[in-house]
């Protein structure tokens, strides 16, 4: 589809369920697959049957349109039916990050004031002290997932079986059909509501627009489900034109994605910049194990341009770089397939515009720093329960990133990092994320992180944070090599003053460094 086609949101009736899933049942699909886990196997007609079983069930529990229900769930054929069929009867999916803590989901459960959470066995150990502490005070049902449930919940095979068939709700485009939460890096989870016609907007847009996603593709997908960069990879994208997605309810360790990509040979790859890392460090053949592999995709964190190129010396292909948010719901600046430029997050995806603007609110001078803020179809309707913050993010048609970013002569973006982890050496402005990524073009480097610090003097400068690569000697030749390195790469006054080496850096559970943890460590 050509980027100057017109494209929008439907107008009046419209469940993303209908569009999404009951679509390919008319357009001959329901054998094809549409979901693989390494244990099933779930095809298009075998999808509409459930989630409309599970909508039916949802209603004979009590679970009424626009309440909300939780997932808590693995990576597997399970995770569609739940969310699928909740929309479908109009009722709120709200997923959960699974690698977060107990004390961290019993917020988000008693926030979004679910009705019911629909969680994995596996998981389901580290789910009952929150649920037990809620329903103490409240009802709240409990599914799990598979064929056994305990004394207090019910199994999905059993709900499934006898559930009569819900027909889809009478839902508009602009209706709310999903929450996602924020990581909450810095404080308190915000829920994003996002409306039925986003996962459409973000499938044509992205999705078939500038990654040229079709009918026979097999897509997999690193990041999970539960992050709004995975859902769209793994879901509305192979959904909204009938390609296949492969699962993996397993960490996405180096080890076990090359496994996968040899097991399924996908024709789409989509990742983050540290899985990216780890899998250079691995080592990669040619297709990374697939013959099919056409096309690679980054986001979560800016992508480094070392690590862009070596992956496309290695593999062979390029890997699409680019920036979406939560509240965005996917990319919303991308490379694009021929005309990528590593070290840049490229150009604003079709149907999207982007500005930046200075801390006047006016449009920054070319070249100048400022916040990114970005307009499109599939911003959130707003932050539940979040009035200020909803009123500062979302500002009119413009929604604040928080990002910092500049725009090169070409009308390529540059990422240089948080607003909050911005700082200035010498009164000019430092990205952080330009110095990481000298740092990781160093050979001994696998990662790195970069804060402000202040100086015997009370001067702010760079200090590192670093993961070694396997043999790399941590001593002070070393040191010196990687300041000299910086000088060279970034500009002579970026060079770290101090190097701190760690076994690790800490993450958000979805692959972001928190830097601010590290300023907290000095």
């Amino acid at each position: 589809m050509a980027d100057a086609e017109p494209w929008s949101l439907p107008t009046g009736s419209y469940n993303a369920a209908v569009d999404l899933v009951d679509r390919h049942l008319d357009l001959g699909r329901a054998e094809q697959a549409a979901f693989i886990d390494p244990v099933r196997r779930l095809s298009y007609g075998a999808l509409h049957d459930r989630t409309a079983r599970f909508g039916g069930a949802l209603h004979r529990l009590g679970v009424r349109r626009e309440q909300r229900i939780v997932l808590i769930l693995l990576d597997t054929v399970d995770f569609p039916v739940a969310f699928w069929g909740a929309i479908r009867a109009g009722i709120v999916a709200v997923p959960l990050n699974t690698l977060l803590t107990p004390d961290q989901w019993h917020f988000m459960v008693e926030d979004s004031r679910a009705a019911a959470v629909v969680v994995s066995p596996e998981l389901l150990d580290r789910a009952r002290p929150v649920l037990d502490r809620i329903r103490r005070e409240r009802p709240l049902h409990l599914v799990v997932t598979g064929s056994e449930a305990p004394p207090d919940g019910l199994a999905l095979e059993a709900l499934l079986a006898d559930a009569p068939l819900a027909p889809p709700a009478d839902t508009h485009a602009d209706e709310v059909a999903f929450w996602l939460y924020t990581s909450g890096s810095t404080g308190q989870p915000k829920g994003a509501r996002h409306v039925h016609g986003s996962p459409a907007a973000t499938a044509e847009l992205y999705g078939r627009r500038v990654l040229g996603i079709e009918a026979g593709d097999v897509v997999f997908s690193a990041a999970k489900l539960f992050f709004a960069y995975g859902l769209g990879n793994g879901m509305s994208f192979p959904l909204r034109v009938g390609a296949t997605a492969i699962l993996l309810p397993d960490r996405p360790t180096p080890e076990a994605v090359l496994a996968t990509i040899r097991a399924h040979q996908p024709t789409i790859f989509c990742g983050v910049p540290t899985l990216y890392a780890g899998l250079l460090a691995t080592g990669v053949e040619p297709g990374a194990g697939s013959a099919r592999l056409r096309s690679c995709i980054s986001a979560g964190e800016a992508l480094p341009d070392d690590i862009g190129r070596r992956w496309r010396d290695a593999v062979g292909v390029d890997v699409l770089d680019g920036i979406g948010s939560t509240e965005m719901l996917h990319i919303f600046l991308s490379n694009r397939p021929g005309l990528v430029r590593y070290g840049s997050s490229g150009k604003p995806v079709p149907g999207y515009e982007a500005r930046i603007i200075d801390e006047h609110g006016h449009l920054a001078a070319p070249g100048e720093i400022g916040e990114l803020v970005v307009k499109g179809p599939s911003a959130a309707e707003g932050y539940w329960n979040q009035r200020d913050r909803s009123r500062r993010t979302f500002a009119g048609e413009w929604t604040h990133t928080g990002d910092k970013y500049r725009v090169d002569e070409d009308g390529y973006f540059h990422y240089c990092g948080r607003t909050d982890d911005m700082f200035k050496v010498s009164g000019i402005w430092v990205s952080p994320f330009e110095v990481e990524s000298a740092l990781v073009s160093h050979p001994a480097v696998l990662e790195a992180a970069v804060v402000g610090k202040e100086d015997v003097d009370g001067l702010v400068k760079p200090k590192a944070f670093v993961v070694l690569r396997a043999g790399a000697v941590a001593d002070e030749t070393l040191f010196e090599s990687l300041r000299v390195h910086v000088k060279t790469v970034a500009g002579p006054w970026k060079y770290p003053r101090w190097i701190d080496v760690r076994a690790e850096l800490p993450k958000t559970a979805t692959g972001k460094i928190q830097r601010f943890k590290l300023r907290e460590d000095g």
